[in-house]
């Protein structure tokens, strides 16, 4: 019997918001939402922005103003619009039109020298060539130097890129919790991860229990690493701008934390961890560990996830370099300088928008989640990586997507069918909006469609609302599929008037509005994902409704029983919704607490017990190689 690896909690942070019970999602459909769930929407993003409090009673502007939803959307709407999804580079960041820069320059002293004080402490060891230096009192020296000097001068640079997919205004998590001079991209993990466990309406001690230490697994990773002064940025820059790394700068730095941080700060894991890097398909090929592994039996739970913060001159100047990014430059050229779209995914485009974001979802195995009541939000069933083989250009695309993507419909069809795929299903695809990628992934997508024969094959390609965040890219488009199936509206691609005339469309719909699925609506969503080095991953995501299905057929006998359990589950996340949508969202961070010493640790050659962790770690293992020996 196969496990179904089933999703039970999801959340996160992104340009459009919170993830968790789909505000983000509903950021960019809001035009096409009830009059009621806008007001919600923009009431939560207005408390999350600070625009406006909630006092326990009521919500409040910052004149102390009792308002009601109607009030707050009328008043704060235009804010809440124009401070999320992408837009110009705010000065949270830095400042594009005049980023920090270094110049580098040769002075030749006129006249044959030149001559300058300075404090003895600062003269640099050895002393460059042709300076002389006679003391001075106070600890002062004077320096004549005479031929060409090699100079860095502190300057500024406008910048070719202004827009970037940021997190909502005001929203700073390091506020949020005692982050300790961490870097950017680590707050975002450790509220990602916390808003996804939240979601579930299970306390995490209680699955913890449920379960041994070692069946709970967390994979998670960044693709660039932590590249800001807290991180390798600073390690890296130090020495060139006269400071001395500090003892924090290499830990913090590694790809790797997203994952460690989740497992010493939030959760306290003990059981497995796995961070594995596949440029901005990182997302999908630790979400294809955690299924497989769930899938084996070795893994119950699963917390998977992706943090990146890269909204850096550093970065944005080497990916600019690359001919990677829009630029004001090349959106001139193709006619549209509002930054808010310059992210146009299969229409005339210049380049892809960087953007920072932080996704996690909880996965648990069939059995278990019917146990626990946990409420049943999509299930995936597979995700498949495939290489580009040999290249041209690291950057360049290949052959690779074909496989992956094609094994996904191929798995998707075995389990719910061919018509199910034909008339249910719709692509998430991953979009830069570079002009090679509206040309490569679209006729990957349509020739597929022939051989499955798929007519008007629905595309959705949400970086045009939230940007390019990397490694939890993937992240951000499963988060934005289960919202489109909870609600049935997949978002159109709004940054263009029309597709590009070189993208491939036979048998491909890309909707410039809002589409909506109909009553029938859509229980397939595949996740397709490229990256750098020829790192292709397609994962296949069913809808809440066809996972409870598969999962009902299973557990028949019980079923009355799983919903009344879950009846209780679904009370408490809404207690955590309406909460986070008061802006009320204190991460977990457990530094420091219940560090469990030798002593506390029973050990047999049985098992190893740790006080807190639920099940016992049997050591009675079967010898795997029985027929070797």
């Amino acid at each position: 019997m196969s496990i179904l690896p089933v999703i039970v909690g999801y959340g996160g942070v992104g340009p459009a918001g919170r993830s968790s019970f789909d505000q983000a999602y509903r950021r960019m459909v809001l035009e096409n939402l009830s009059t009621e769930e806008q007001h919600k929407t923009v009431a939560g993003l207005a408390c999350m922005m600070n625009l406006v409090s909630w006092d326990g009673t009521a919500y409040c502007d910052h004149s102390d103003t009792v308002l009601g939803l109607s009030e707050i959307y009328e008043r704060f709407a235009g804010s809440v619009l124009a401070g999320t999804l992408v837009r110009r580079i705010e000065a949270n960041h830095y400042d594009p039109d005049a980023a920090d820069w270094q110049t580098a320059m040769t002075m030749t002293p006129v006249n044959g020298g030149a001559t300058f004080g300075m404090s003895a402490k600062e003269l640099p060891q050895p002393l460059p060539a042709g300076w002389q230096v006679s003391e001075e009192s106070d600890g002062n020296v004077q320096v004549e130097i005479t031929g060409p000097q090699s100079l860095l001068m502190a300057s500024t640079r406008d910048m070719g890129v202004k827009a970037a997919g940021q997190l909502p205004t005001g929203f700073e998590p390091a506020k949020l919790y005692n982050s300790r001079f961490q870097p950017r991209g680590l707050q975002l993990a450790v509220f990602g991860a916390t808003d996804a466990v939240r979601s579930t309406g299970i306390d995490w001690p209680v699955i913890c229990a449920a379960v041994r230490p070692d069946e709970v697994g967390v994979y998670a990773t960044s693709a660039m690493g932590q590249l800001s002064d807290e991180g390798l940025g600073g390690l890296m820059r130090s020495r060139c701008q006269g400071e001395r790394p500090t003892s924090k700068q290499v830990p913090m730095g590694l790809t790797s934390m997203p994952a460690d941080f989740v497992n010493a700060y939030v959760l306290g894991n003990l059981g497995h961890t796995e961070a594995v890097a596949g440029a901005c398909a990182s997302f999908l090929y630790n979400l294809r560990a955690a299924v497989q592994d769930i899938r084996e039996g070795v893994r119950r739970v699963a917390v998977v996830g992706c943090s990146e913060a890269p909204i850096l001159p550093d970065i944005i100047e080497g990916y600019t370099n690359m001919g990677a990014l829009a630029t004001e430059e090349k959106m001139a050229r193709v006619g549209d300088t509002d930054p808010r779209r310059y992210s146009r995914p299969f229409g005339e485009n210049g380049g892809f928008v960087m953007s920072e974001s932080s996704q996690y979802i909880v996965l648990m195995d069939d059995a278990l989640a019917v146990e626990l009541g946990a409420d049943i939000h999509g299930a995936v069933p597979d995700v498949f990586v495939d290489a580009d083989g040999i290249k041209k250009s690291i950057s360049g695309p290949g052959p690779g997507n074909y496989i992956c993507f094609g094994k996904a419909i191929s798995v998707a069809k075995s389990i719910l069918g061919l018509e199910a795929v034909q008339k249910r299903s719709f692509i998430m695809a991953h979009g830069s909006s570079t002009p090679q990628n509206r040309v490569t992934e679209s006729i990957i997508f349509d020739r597929l469609a022939e051989v499955f024969d798929i007519e008007d094959w629905p595309v959705c390609a949400i970086k045009a609302y939230l940007g390019h965040s990397l490694a939890p890219a993937s992240g951000d488009q499963i988060m934005a599929a289960l919202g489109a199936m909870r609600w049935g509206l997949i978002p159109g691609i709004k940054t263009m008037s029309a597709v590009a005339d070189d993208v491939h469309q036979q048998r491909l719909h890309f909707p410039l509005e809002d589409l909506d699925t109909g009553a029938e609506g859509k229980d397939i969503a595949f996740i397709n994902a490229k990256g750098f080095g020829g790192n292709n991953a397609t994962g296949v995501l069913f809808s809440a409704q066809a996972a409870q299905d598969m999962v009902r057929k299973r557990y028949c006998d019980n079923w009355q029983e799983y919903c009344d359990k879950r009846k209780q589950t679904r009370e408490q996340a809404a207690a955590y919704e309406c909460q986070a949508d008061h802006g009320e969202l204190t991460p977990l961070y457990r530094f420091g607490e219940g560090v469990i010493s030798d002593e506390e640790v029973l050990v047999s050659e049985q098992a190893i017990s740790v006080p807190g962790y639920g099940k016992p770690v049997p050591l009675q293992t079967e010898n795997p190689y029985s027929d070797m020996v």
